[in-house]
């Protein structure tokens, strides 16, 4: 009976883990959220030390505060509708990327968002916006 018990009990805990591990195995998890929901802030979290922004091909490179400002800018003037992404990858250097639609109050976007491994982690190194 306690043989089956702890059996039952670890299934359990497996079973309520697994989300969370994956959760944490998509590194677009969360920029992804905070991009629907137009929050600089969240997504600033993941900014390196510079972070280059782009919009329809000007691109310019900025520390992590300075990014910060521009997508608040950004959002203020394009409050988002959705944000989907399209596609997600990585190259054989540990370069992940996600390319996104972002729908705001003036018309769409295809972002192309770069994230870079540091120490163990992820960090967004580049995030593109080009008209649609």
């Amino acid at each position: 009976m306690k043989r089956l018990l702890l059996r039952a009990l670890t299934v359990l805990s497996l079973a309520l883990l697994a989300p969370a591990v994956h959760a944490q195995s998509d590194p677009f998890a969360a920029v992804r959220s905070a991009m629907q929901n137009g929050s600089s802030r969240a997504v600033s979290q993941y900014f390196g030390g510079a972070v280059e922004i782009g919009f329809d091909g000007e691109k310019q490179s900025y520390s992590a505060t300075q990014a910060e400002f521009v997508l608040k800018d950004f959002f203020a003037k394009n409050s988002p509708a959705t944000f989907e992404l399209v596609h997600q990858g990585s190259s054989t250097g540990g370069i992940k990327y996600a390319i996104g639609r972002y729908a705001g109050k003036s018309g769409s976007y295809r972002v192309y968002i770069k994230l870079k491994p540091v120490q163990g982690g992820q960090q967004i190194d580049t995030i593109d916006f080009n008209h649609e």
